[in-house]
């Protein structure tokens, strides 16, 4: 009887932790659930805070946004990966808490403090697994953070607008990640090719990264 109780009650805490309490996402995510939308932007929060060499900060850059398009973009075996490294941090301070009063709670429900302290735990760690967890993780986060256009345009890597020739090849190969059907040139869709004239340095911005006009 005392078995079974015990046992419900390690059940019940276990589904509190993983699923309950968890603030809802601003929009729909197909390949992230409420938890792992919370993990990554209290892991940017904690990675790229605001007020640093770089004004965008971690949540800024919308790292969940970006992480949902690399999920939908990454295969099943990679989307797993993905998902076990975001549980790992999340509730990894089960079994290495940070010092203080709820060091033992999720990752995302800690303050930014204790956050910093527990992804120098996973950095510092004398266990090459652990390293290896926070090595993936800052990977997949600094990805999506210097993806952002206001991150890329402070480091003056923003690219500049090209008016690209449409070539024979872009009638065989569609962009990475789509199906053959969504080429939509055609042969009556060829252009003369470049002159080859060097882009100016001060050129006119991509549109996707230059700054909106307030």
């Amino acid at each position: 009887m005392l078995t079974a109780i015990l046992c419900v009650l390690a059940l019940g805490y276990v589904i509190t932790r993983v699923a309950i309490g968890y603030p809802d996402p601003r929009r729909h995510y197909r390949r992230l659930g409420r938890g792992e939308v919370a993990l990554i932007s209290s892991a940017a929060e904690a990675m790229y805070p605001a007020g640093g060499p770089i004004p965008a900060s971690g949540l800024d850059a919308d790292l969940p946004d970006y992480i949902e398009r690399l999920m939908t973009a990454s295969g099943l075996q990679t989307r797993m990966l993905l998902h076990l490294l975001f549980f790992l941090v999340e509730h990894g301070t089960l079994v290495f808490p940070t010092s203080g009063r709820g060091g033992m709670r999720r990752f995302s429900a800690q303050d930014i403090e204790h956050r910093v302290a527990a992804l120098d735990g996973w950095a510092e760690s004398t266990l090459f697994t652990r390293r290896l967890v926070f090595t993936s993780l800052r990977a997949v986060l600094t990805m999506g953070y210097f993806a952002h256009p206001p991150v890329v345009r402070r480091l003056g890597l923003a690219p500049l607008a090209i008016e690209a020739p449409i070539c024979e090849a872009d009638l065989l190969y569609p962009r990475i990640g789509e199906k053959p059907e969504s080429i939509r040139w055609t042969a009556e869709d060829l252009t003369p090719p470049s002159a080859g004239i060097p882009l100016p340095q001060d050129g006119t911005l991509h549109p996707g990264f230059a700054e909106a006009e307030s």
